[in-house]
């Protein structure tokens, strides 16, 4: 059987899910959100619906917003009010690492605390649906008849880094509803995922033994970010030595808060070592209010998404007002042909929207 996607998957759950809501709020559809005639209370009434937990409206929430639904502005404005209350954990490693098992593990004691959860998992992007592949879900089918865990996986369409661009609207959906923890896996792309430490108010870096040249296969970028060290997996052979690389690392990189990142060993098929993990976040959290770091962590996050959300709302703006895709296609073939500079053409583009 081959892979599934989550597009063509949550439209089908969605054909269900959607009809007795527009039977009771007619100016709702199945193609978005609601309609613009009624804005107002319609959205109050979804809005009301998210912040409830409803699968169905989260569903349909995060779709829209994967979906670059022009509508789903308004709902992230009218949801951001009510966020700030999760704890965001974001889970990092090379593929293979076990991030899903582990989160899965994570998942499963959060709830034993009589915690919610929310799991967005990062998959590769499926090359014949554009949807994601539905790995993660799978792995995670014992949750399916739990109303207090929520999982949806997300395609990265191609956005590198290891989330999916719309990956921070959805943890805003999430939070919004009323999860006391969001746990994030990215989806394993080595060396260049780092932009969950932009989002996460705890970032975990996964490492097992066995990966050649162990600690070296990931190298700096991704071994910086982490606040706990996890090496899965650790009943094989070479477990002790990745332990001795990371401390070794630890030594000549001093971090700028002065936190040392604990390592933590588990084998997350057995749940070993997940009560010790789950208690290196939490000292990691009381350190950072401790030292008065958790609300200028928060601000250098919102900086960083500050800085990408205006860049894509000028990029979206450049492309709707000032370039065509058939001017863009005459220029791309234009430059390759060295008729253009392209230095002098993006001045040229960036004037016009001054101008404006």
């Amino acid at each position: 059987m081959g892979a599934i996607s989550i597009d063509r998957r949550d439209r089908a759950a969605l054909a269900g899910a959607v009809s007795p809501f527009a039977e009771q709020h007619n100016s709702f559809t199945m193609d978005g959100l609601w309609r613009p005639t009624t804005v107002s209370s319609d959205l109050n009434a979804f809005v009301e619906r998210v912040r409830a937990g409803d699968p169905r409206a989260l569903a349909r929430a995060i779709s829209a917003i994967e979906d670059r639904d022009g509508r789903a502005t308004e709902l992230l404005k009218a949801l951001f009010p009510h966020t700030g209350k999760a704890r965001v954990i974001g889970l990092t490693g090379a593929p293979g690492s076990g991030k899903s098992t582990l989160v899965d593990q994570l998942g499963r004691e959060y709830r034993k605390q009589g915690k919610t959860v929310g799991i967005v998992a990062v998959d590769p992007t499926s090359p014949y649906t554009g949807g994601a592949i539905l790995g993660d879900r799978i792995r995670m089918q014992a949750h399916h008849a739990d109303p207090g865990i929520y999982i949806r996986s997300m395609a990265t369409r191609g956005f590198l880094g290891g989330l999916a661009r719309t990956t921070a609207d959805a943890t805003t959906v999430l939070d919004a509803a009323g999860k006391d923890v969001i746990l994030i896996e990215t989806v394993g792309v080595g060396q260049d995922e780092v932009d969950i430490v932009r989002l996460a108010d705890v970032t975990i870096v996964i490492l097992v033994p066995g990966m050649g040249d162990d600690v070296q296969t990931i190298k700096a970028g991704i071994m910086e970010i982490a606040d706990v060290f996890v090496i899965n997996k650790a009943d094989r052979e070479g477990a002790e030595r990745v332990e001795r690389e990371i401390r070794a690392m630890q030594t000549l990189a001093i971090r700028g808060d002065h936190w040392t990142p604990p390592i933590v060993k588990t084998v997350a098929t057995e749940g070993s070592g997940v009560a010790e993990l789950m208690a290196a976040i939490a000292s990691y959290e009381k350190f950072l209010e401790k030292e008065n770091l958790a609300a200028t962590k928060k601000a250098g996050n919102w900086r960083e998404r500050l800085i990408e959300m205006l860049r894509e709302a000028m990029l979206e703006r450049v492309r709707r007002e000032h370039l065509t895709e058939d001017e863009l296609g005459r220029f791309a073939a234009e430059i390759a042909a060295h008729r253009r500079d392209p230095y002098a053409l993006v001045e040229e583009i960036a004037a016009r929207v001054g101008k404006r």
